[in-house]
């Protein structure tokens, strides 16, 4: 048994589901009036959906009822899941699956780290499940990122200490969550925004096979 765990963050990390995020929320503030753009976006990212909510009626300066108010998150899901439904395995960024395919043929164990509810949902659309030996989600999880606890949940499933997993992240709280466990970081984005995190690949396809080999110590 290898004493290595892979770790992955879900949303930008191994599918692109920011943009169905956007398309959701866009959506909604039309409705309500409030202009949204992609820079507001941006803002949104890791966040959870009742937070977004609150800010994005920040912007708009609107005010309402606790009821009226999880009306519209539920719309706002609704939305989304109807985004999610179209996904294929075309939608899994590139050069993902080089990364998995080589860990599973190593033996490497692999958890899911996702703050998303509808983290299973995707992963089977898109043809992943088979990969991963726990899937820890928004469904499991009480603390936020930057709180570690969804990783260690995931570290903890794996049977492997957490300064012996490498995680993957594309958001600011996900790297510092996975710094707090004392686990090896590596970002997928931008390095100005990432900085904290020990590695940085603007994408998968920058990364190569020996870089792996090296983390999983094989």
């Amino acid at each position: 048994m290898h004493n290595k765990g892979f770790i992955f963050d879900l949303d930008g990390v191994i599918v692109d589901t920011a943009k169905y995020h956007y398309l959701a929320w866009k959506h909604l503030a039309d409705e309500l009036g409030i202009p949204f753009t992609k820079e507001q976006n941006e803002q949104f990212k890791g966040v959870s959906r009742k937070r977004c909510l609150e800010i994005l009626l920040d912007w708009g300066k609107i005010k309402v009822s606790q009821e009226q108010f999880d009306q519209w998150l539920a719309e706002k899901n609704e939305d989304y899941l109807q985004y999610i439904e179209t996904m294929t395995e075309e939608e899994i960024l590139p050069d993902v699956t080089k990364v998995l395919n080589f860990l599973r043929e190593h033996n490497i164990p692999m958890a899911l780290g996702s703050a998303s509810k509808n983290a299973q949902p995707i992963l089977k659309k898109v043809g992943l499940i088979p990969y991963f030996n726990s899937i820890v989600d928004g469904t499991q999880v009480r603390k936020a990122k930057p709180n570690p606890e969804v990783f260690l949940i995931a570290a903890s499933n794996l049977g492997i200490k957490p300064e012996n997993c490498v995680v993957f992240e594309d958001a600011i709280a996900g790297i510092e969550a996975a710094n707090r466990a004392g686990m090896t970081s590596v970002g997928i984005g931008n390095k100005n925004t990432l900085s904290n995190a020990q590695y940085i690949f603007k994408n998968f396809t920058e990364i190569d096979l020996n870089f792996i080999k090296k983390l999983a110590e094989l």
